[in-house]
């Protein structure tokens, strides 16, 4: 028989803790302490044959999977983890991932295989409703904590963190409204992805509480970058959209390339709202009035979620952040669409009237016919 924990600790001279992670194989305990404390179990009449194997190292390795880097959000996700998992000891390998994912496969079978603490996955395959999920549940089962960022796989119990971008799409709409616009166009990313999802619903729940309908014509899917933004700011512009939320800064910028290319001014012509507040959107022209993702405090609280023993560690489930709007100069109240002078882009050639004959006819009637020498008639040629 064992025992008990307080009659070993006062034998070893060791606190009950110290006992209690010896007995169960914790690591953590210096190998003189650990000695002692198993020569006060046999000296108390118990088995330390009997007491659990420290168990291995824990590796201080993480993982952290994004997604390109030309998207200035990625790099502050990157930083907000990396910076968390530090400050706990781990050092974070970083793996950019394709968009078809394969890369992302390997990135996560190779983290496995090296036996790393936990993994952080931000806008990757989780977030797309189509995609091979497998890696993910290869992780799970070995043991491995994985925390999801901005993207949650049905049927996986893992701690998920995302940025509420219903919220932040009805943020923009009323303020657009507020300022007087009616017909406000939506340029988002491929249904397929989480975020451009509740994106969408957000949109269209504004829309319909704050206009009465929703205008499907006014309302593309595209690319999250600066040429998927123009291309669906050119077809919401035809579709008389005054102004326009965009899915990123990205597409913002491309959105007020479109209109600048038809001759308009954002945000005289055209309001434009972007998303996510990356670095320098302060400093563009105008400065981009747009959605402010929360990315230091989600990173942060990914990588506590991420820590398991060596800290606080978050409870599986979907934790949503609520986006910030911030207003700046690309946003105005709505004016009436205003035409390209002559010579502008977008201007349509000029071309004189054709004369009406009723006036021609007039004009001879009333005009009397000119005499000799006078000043209608042209000086004679020498």
């Amino acid at each position: 028989m064992r025992p008990k924990l307080k009659e070993i600790a006062a034998h070893a001279a060791v606190s009950e803790a110290t006992v209690s992670r010896v007995l169960n194989g914790r690591p953590g305990v210096a190998q003189g302490t650990r000695e002692t404390v198993l020569a006060a179990v046999s000296e108390l009449g118990g088995d330390p044959s009997a007491v659990a194997a420290p168990s291995p190292p824990r590796s201080r390795i993480a993982g952290l999977v994004v997604p390109e880097l030309d998207n200035p959000v990625f790099p502050l996700f990157a930083q907000a983890v990396q910076g968390r998992l530090a400050a706990h000891g781990l050092t974070t390998i970083l793996g950019t991932a394709t968009i078809d994912g394969t890369q992302e496969h390997a990135y996560l079978r190779t983290m496995i295989e090296h036996g790393a603490a936990g993994i952080v996955v931000v806008n990757g395959l989780n977030a797309d409703t189509l995609a091979d999920h497998t890696p993910y549940h290869e992780v799970v089962d070995q043991g491995i904590p994985l925390v999801l960022v901005n993207g949650a796989v049905p049927g996986l119990h893992v701690t998920v963190i995302d940025a509420d971008e219903a919220a932040g799409a009805e943020m923009a709409v009323r303020h657009l409204v507020d300022l007087g616009h009616e017909r406000i166009g939506l340029a988002t990313g491929p249904r397929r992805y989480q975020p451009a999802r509740r994106t969408g619903q957000g949109f269209q729940r504004a829309s319909e509480r704050l206009l009465g309908t929703l205008d499907e014509a006014l309302v593309c899917e595209s690319l999250y970058s600066v040429e998927g933004g123009r291309l669906a700011g050119n077809r919401l512009l035809d579709a008389g959209a005054t102004a326009v939320v965009a899915g990123s800064d990205l597409m913002a910028l491309g959105v007020v390339r479109a209109a600048r290319e038809r001759g308009l001014d954002v945000p005289e012509d055209v309001s434009v709202i972007g998303y996510d507040d990356t670095p320098l959107i302060a400093f563009t022209d105008p400065p981009l009035t747009t959605v402010r993702q929360p990315v230091s405090a989600m990173g942060a609280a990914a990588a506590t979620a991420l820590v398991g023993r060596d800290g606080p560690q978050t409870e599986p489930g979907e934790y949503r952040f609520a986006p910030e709007l911030v207003v700046r100069g690309s946003t105005a109240p709505r004016r009436p669409r205003r035409l390209p002078a002559p010579g502008e882009a977008g201007a349509e050639p000029t071309q004189a009237a054709a004369p009406d004959d009723a006036l021609s006819e007039w004009i001879q009637e009333v005009t009397p016919p000119a005499t000799a020498g006078t000043a209608a008639d042209p000086p004679a040629r020498p």
